[in-house]
This record gives structure tokens, C-alpha cells and sequence, in this order.
């Protein structure tokens, strides 16, 4: 059950919303890739940019016709597939086991489709059950592919909704994934979450940040504000 606390935290989370609405717009929503597809291109993501796996997704996937053809491959092929997107030795073997996961518990099918029929905290399980499936690959895969309301964290927003003041300072990722969809309304989560990402790549950056032009300023409980460009 939701805190009288949480529930004022919800409200604020309704009132940043919608100034992010109104400064960015609502995002569109994305053609989804089927989830298999979702959980490879966001393992290749993990510690790299865009373009990156986006170029390691292709190659990959003009590599090899299928999944179970990335499945039996020998690793050091789909190492050398997958090296634009870095730490190709780590991510090969990650999606490989991945794939073997889900065919051993689909009998030999590589499909995530059976994840609908979960509640959302056991498909969440299942997936973080694999190895190098951490909270926010899990929740990406849930939200943008599944149709299955998740909040993903990344760093922009871990690092926003902490100077904002939208979740305990002391909080680890995970357990802001746990709160922030609980305090979120599940409505909010996909624009929110896009929108958040921006305010952090635009405004509120790690090393820079630029409270002059930030849309939920006022609103914000970081103590070391900037309000000078330059």
C-alpha cells in the first residue's frame, strides 16, 4: 500500500511530467522489436552508445538468419559480429546463454512471448535470472517490446530523479527501479522515461548542467545549481 508520502511523491511526479510534456512533447512510441530482438540490441547497449549497437545489432543479425543460428555459433564468431558495440568477450557469451535460457524453456523455440502471461515482478525475475540481465534490460524489454509497464533506470535518470529529489539519495538503482514504479503512475512510465533521459543528455548532465534552461527547476531540490551559461 502507497505511503501518505509516496502519494505526495506522485503527485510531484505528475506536475514534473507535465512540464516535461509541455518543454519536450510526448514522446511518440516506437515501432517495438520482437522482445528477443529487444534483449540482444540492449545487452550490445550496455556501456556503449547508440550508433554503436545499433551497427553491432546489424552486423549481427546479417551475419546469422536467425537466433539459433547466433545460439550454436562458436563465441569468438559472434565476438568479432559484435565488436563495434565493445566488450564483444563479455556480450557474446551473455547473449548466447540468454538464447539457450529461453530455448530450453521454450523447447527449443527462441521466443519471450510467454513473459505476457506473467505478472509483471515474474517476468521481470525471469529475465533478470540471466546472466548479464540486469533490472534496467529487463524492464526495457518489458516496456518497449512487451507491452508490460516497467520503468527502466538508466543513468541520466538515476542521476536526475536523485538531484530532483524523486527517490531517497541513498537509494542503489535497483532499488530505485522497485520505488519509481510504485510512486509512478504506470500511464506515466513511457514518456516519463524518455523524457527523463532527455532532460539528462540536454540539462542535467553528469559533469555539466544547466538549471537556467531546466523546464522543472523550480521543482528541483538540487543544492548545487547552476543558473550561468557557459
Amino acid at each position: 500500500m502507497m505511503s501518505s508520502a509516496d502519494h505526495i511523491q506522485g503527485l510531484k511526479f505528475d506536475q514534473i511530467r507535465q512540464r516535461l510534456v509541455d518543454a519536450y512533447g510526448k514522446p511518440r512510441a516506437r515501432d517495438p522489436l520482437p522482445p528477443v530482438d529487444e534483449l540482444v540490441s540492449t545487452i550490445l547497449s550496455q556501456n556503449t552508445n547508440d550508433n554503436n549497437r545499433d551497427a553491432a545489432f546489424d552486423q549481427l543479425t546479417q551475419a546469422y538468419p536467425d537466433w539459433e543460428s547466433v545460439m550454436n555459433a562458436p563465441t569468438e564468431d559472434v565476438v568479432e559480429a559484435i565488436k563495434t558495440a565493445g566488450l564483444a568477450n563479455q556480450k557474446a557469451p551473455r547473449i548466447q546463454q540468454a538464447l539457450r535460457a529461453i530455448a530450453s524453456h521454450t523447447r527449443g523455440e527462441i521466443r519471450l512471448g510467454f513473459l505476457r502471461e506473467m505478472s509483471r515482478a515474474e517476468a521481470h525475475a525471469w529475465l533478470t535470472n540471466l546472466k548479464g540481465v540486469g533490472p534496467k534490460t529487463a524492464a526495457i524489454v518489458l516496456l518497449f517490446s512487451l507491452g508490460i509497464p516497467a520503468f527502466p533506470v538508466d543513468t541520466h535518470i538515476y542521476r536526475v530523479t536523485g538531484r530532483i529529489g524523486l527517490r531517497p539519495i541513498n537509494f542503489s538503482v535497483e532499488k530505485t527501479h522497485t520505488y519509481l514504479e510504485e510512486v509512478i503512475p504506470e500511464k506515466a512510465y513511457y514518456d516519463l522515461h524518455l523524457n527523463f533521459i532527455r532532460l539528462g543528455r540536454e540539462v542535467c548532465g553528469a559533469r555539466k548542467w544547466h538549471c537556467y534552461r531546466c523546464p522543472v527547476e523550480d521543482l528541483c531540490s538540487f543544492e548545487d545549481k547552476n543558473f550561468h551559461p557557459g
